[in-house]
C-alpha cells in the first residue's frame, strides 16, 4: 500500500488533536472564492489557446515511436524547465522519460500524465480527409497521443499561477506515458516506486468527447512477451539435415497457440507478429522470435494465458531440439479508476461543456468518417457523454499501462475531444485531426476541466481522503495488485530505433517551425479543410 506523504499525516495529527479544523497551513476559501478562482483558471486556460495549438503541432511533427521520444521530450521538459519545474531524466532506466516538478509547499501532490508515442506507417497530412502520408511509411499520430501532455501543461501553467498568487499549497508533477502503444513503461515506472508519494493522478487520454468514468473500465490488461529459439545454422540445400531450425520452433508455437484460440473465452485476447524470422532462404535459421500480447480483463486470466504460452515455447524447443529464451517486454493492469475524482471531474467538464465546432471541423470530420466507411456519419459531438459508470459485464478490448498506475493510488483518465468519432483506431485516419483546430479546441476544453479539477482538490485537501477511501475500502477490499515484471526486468528501450533511425532524418525538415507559421497546416499549405482529391 502507498507511504503516505508528510502533509497527509500532518493532516491526521492536526485532525486527531482537534487543531481549529485547518488542513496544515491551506486556508480554507468560501465556496463563492473557490467559484470565482476556478472561472479564472478557466479563461486563463482559454487566453493560452495559443501556447496549446503550438504545442500539439510541434508535438505532430516530431512524429516519434515509443522509446525513441527524443525531440517530444526536450522540447516538453525545456517549456517546463522555463516554467520553473525541476526535471528528472532518464527515470527507469528510460532516456525518454521524466518526472517535472514544482512545489508551492505542504499540500495536496497531484500527478498529471499522459501519453507521447505515436503509431508506425501512420503518417498523415492533418486536415486533409483521405491517405495523403507526409512521408510513406513513416510514423505518424494515429493515436492523437501529441495532445495530452500539452494539455497538462497548459492546465498546470494556469493552476500554478493560482496557487502563486494566492499562497495554496500543494504539488504538481507532470509526467508522459513513454511507449504507451508498446505498454512499456508505467509498470516500470509503479515498480520503481515514482508514485509512492503522490495523493492522485489525473491522466488524460484523446477521445471524441469530453468525459471521465469511474470502476472497472472497460477493456483488458495485458502482458507482452517475446520469445526467442536458438537453434543451429546449416546449409540449406547442402546439408539441411545438420540444422536445428529455430524459425521452425517459433512457428510450431504459433501453429500451437493459434489452434488454442479455439479455446480461448471470448474475453480474452491475443496478436502476435515475428520480429526475427531468420536471415536468408538459403540458411537454417539459427535465431528467430515471435512476440504476443496476451490480454484479459482479468489479472489472472492474463497470467494463466502466459504461463499456457510458456508450455507451448518450450514445447517447440523440445519439437525441435533448440533452446528458448523468452522476455517481458509490457504489462498493463486492467484499469480501475476512482470515483471520487471521476465525480468531482464531471462536475467540471459540465460546466466546461464541448467545444463550439466550426461548418469547416465538421464538414472534416464527415467526410474522414465517409472515407472510411464508418458506421457514424454525424460528424463531431453536440452533446456531452454522461459519466462512465463501472462496466457491470466485462468488455475486451483495448489496454493502457495507465492500469498499472491505477492499482497504487487514486486515479481517473479524462477523455478529451480532439478526434473524431468512429474511426479504426491505430490508423492514418486517426491522425487527420490531431493537428487542426478539432485538436486545438478540444485540448482547451480539456485543460479547462482538468485545471478546475486541480483546484478543486488542491482547494479541499479532504477530497484527497476521500479518494484514498474508495480506493482503499472499494476498489482494493478484495483484490491486491501483483506486478507482472520483476526487480530485474529491463524496459526495451532499443525497440523502434531502427525505425527512426531510418525515417527520422527524412521527417526533420517537415517539423514546425511556430517562429514562421501560424499553424502546421499553414507550414504544410493546407487548405482547411481538404475533402477531396484534386
Amino acid at each position: 500500500m502507498k507511504i503516505i506523504t508528510k502533509w497527509r499525516q500532518t493532516l491526521l495529527v492536526c485532525s486527531a488533536l482537534l487543531c481549529c479544523n485547518l488542513v496544515v497551513a491551506q486556508k480554507k476559501l468560501s465556496e463563492k472564492k473557490q467559484e470565482a478562482l476556478k472561472e479564472e483558471v478557466a479563461a486563463i486556460v482559454g487566453q493560452e489557446a495559443k501556447m496549446s495549438q503550438v504545442m500539439v503541432d510541434k508535438i505532430f511533427s516530431f512524429a516519434e515511436l515509443g522509446f525513441q521520444e527524443v525531440e517530444s521530450s526536450k522540447y516538453l521538459t525545456g517549456i517546463l524547465q522555463e516554467n520553473g519545474f525541476e526535471i528528472k531524466t532518464g527515470i527507469s532506466g528510460i532516456p525518454t522519460a521524466w518526472f517535472a516538478t514544482w512545489s508551492n509547499g505542504d499540500g495536496p501532490v497531484i500527478a498529471l500524465g499522459s501519453d507521447v508515442d505515436d503509431i508506425p506507417k501512420a503518417s498523415q497530412y492533418p486536415g486533409v480527409a483521405y491517405h495523403k502520408p507526409i512521408i510513406d511509411g513513416a510514423p505518424g499520430h494515429g493515436e492523437g497521443h501529441n495532445a495530452g501532455i500539452p494539455l497538462n501543461i497548459t492546465a498546470a501553467l494556469a493552476v500554478k499561477k493560482i496557487m502563486e498568487r494566492e499562497d495554496i499549497g500543494g504539488t504538481l508533477i507532470l509526467w508522459p506515458g513513454i511507449a504507451e502503444e508498446l505498454v512499456a513503461s508505467k509498470a516500470w515506472f509503479v515498480r520503481d516506486g515514482l508514485f509512492d508519494d503522490i495523493d492522485i493522478c489525473i491522466f488524460t487520454h484523446v477521445g471524441s468527447n469530453l468525459g471521465v468514468s469511474y470502476g472497472q473500465a472497460s477493456g483488458t490488461g495485458l502482458i507482452s512477451v517475446e520469445y526467442t529459439f536458438s537453434g543451429e545454422a546449416a546449409h540449406a540445400a547442402g546439408a539441411p539435415w545438420r540444422g536445428k531450425s529455430a524459425l521452425d520452433a517459433a512457428e510450431l508455437m504459433n501453429v500451437g497457440w493459434n489452434y488454442r484460440r479455439e479455446h480461448l473465452d471470448p474475453l480474452k485476447r491475443s496478436h502476435s507478429i515475428f520480429t526475427d524470422g531468420g536471415d536468408q532462404p538459403n540458411v537454417v535459421p539459427s535465431k528467430a522470435s515471435i512476440w504476443y500480447y496476451f490480454r484479459d480483463v482479468k489479472y489472472d486470466g492474463i497470467m494463466e494465458m502466459y504461463d499456457v504460452a510458456n508450455k507451448m515455447a518450450e514445447g517447440a524447443a523440445l519439437m525441435t531440439d533448440t533452446e528458448m529464451t523468452s522476455k517481458i517486454l509490457g504489462t498493463a493492469w486492467p484499469r480501475h479508476f476512482n470515483k471520487v475524482i471521476a465525480e468531482k471531474m464531471y462536475a467540471n467538464i459540465q460546466k466546461v461543456g464541448l467545444p463550439e465546432w466550426s461548418e469547416e471541423d465538421q464538414a472534416l470530420a464527415k467526410a474522414v468518417q465517409e472515407e472510411v466507411n464508418s458506421s457514424r456519419k454525424e460528424g463531431l459531438p453536440t452533446k456531452l457523454d454522461t459519466i462512465g459508470l463501472p462496466v457491470t459485464t466485462p468488455r475486451s478490448g483495448g489496454s493502457d499501462d495507465i492500469g498499472d498506475v491505477s492499482w497504487v493510488l487514486p486515479t481517473v483518465t479524462m477523455r478529451f475531444p480532439s478526434n473524431i468519432p468512429g474511426l479504426p483506431g491505430h490508423h492514418w485516419a486517426n491522425a487527420i485531426a490531431m493537428a487542426t483546430p478539432i485538436a486545438h479546441k478540444g485540448v482547451t476544453a480539456g485543460a479547462k476541466a482538468e485545471a478546475m479539477t486541480i483546484l478543486d482538490f488542491l482547494l479541499n485537501p479532504e477530497l484527497v481522503d476521500e479518494a484514498w477511501d474508495y480506493f482503499k475500502n472499494v476498489q482494493t477490499k478484495e483484490e491486491e495488485y501483483k506486478p507482472m515484471i520483476s526487480a530485474d526486468d529491463e524496459a526495451p528501450i532499443y525497440l523502434n530505433k531502427q525505425i527512426m533511425d531510418l525515417y527520422r532524418p527524412m521527417m526533420e525538415k517537415y517539423y514546425y517551425d511556430e517562429t514562421k507559421y501560424d499553424s502546421y497546416l499553414e507550414q504544410l499549405g493546407v487548405t482547411y479543410p481538404t475533402l477531396k482529391k484534386d
